[in-house]
């Protein structure tokens, strides 16, 4: 159950840090973070909570990230139910407390977004379906086959959340356009219940790109890395 309450709030810090900062502080008047701000968020609550709860749970906070580690031989599967659910619910009380203090803004709409990840009309630079799908796998098999790769017993010590936390910025640096970077149902979820609408009705597509990207990766790093894992 410490693993779980881990995973829980490990996701729940994931989503009020990156969607939050999206949320409240991205275009704030005159001062507004922007695209790297936002980036740098989510990339920060990665490499903070791997130091925190690395050591307890593993600091997966990703439904797509525990199906990759459990692909690539990490992980054990009757592990794998317990941890989604954790993380699912962490990034909805997460939402929930966003949108208490968002909605404290006069003027506030929830249907304007709320970080939801979307494609077509709902993309942020208005990017068709089959470049969401695209970009969500591939960001997502490049997440996971460096998270592979940082954790090695052979890599480096001690340094893999610096690794992790860089490459989910990265990734976020080349896809808010596309999708407003996923790469995590439950960082997807956690916001769209709140939006519902469209943002439930293009929800799949943020669960299935992921976990396609992350079995992919793990594949590719299993090739890589060999059987010395």
């Amino acid at each position: 159950m410490k693993q779980y309450g881990a995973e829980f709030f490990g996701t729940f810090w994931l989503v009020l840090g990156g969607c939050g900062s999206a949320v409240l502080a991205a275009a704030f008047p005159n001062v507004g973070i922007g695209l790297l701000g936002v980036s740098l968020a989510f990339g920060l609550t990665v490499l903070t909570m791997a130091y925190a709860i690395g050591h307890i749970s593993g600091c997966h906070l990703n439904p797509a990230v525990s199906v990759g580690l459990w692909a690539g031989g990490r992980f054990p599967a009757n592990k794998l139910l317990p941890y989604i659910v954790a993380q699912v619910l962490g990034g909805i009380v997460a939402g929930g407390i966003l949108y208490i203090i968002a909605s404290g803004k006069a003027g506030f709409d929830v249907s304007a977004g709320f970080a939801s990840n979307g494609y077509g009309a709902h993309s942020p630079g208005g990017y068709s379906l089959l470049a969401a799908l695209v970009t969500e796998v591939v960001m997502t098999m490049m997440f996971l086959l460096i998270i592979l790769g940082a954790t090695d017993k052979r890599a480096p010590q001690g340094f893999a959340p610096v690794a992790i936390g860089l490459c989910l910025t990265l990734i976020h640096l080349i896809s808010i356009p596309v999708t407003n970077t996923s790469v995590n149902p439950a960082r997807s979820t956690g916001v769209a219940v709140f939006v519902g609408d469209w943002a439930i009705a293009q929800l799949w597509l943020f669960w299935i790109a992921p976990i396609i990207g992350a079995l992919l990766g793990a594949a590719i790093y299993r090739f890589l890395g060999g059987k010395d894992l």
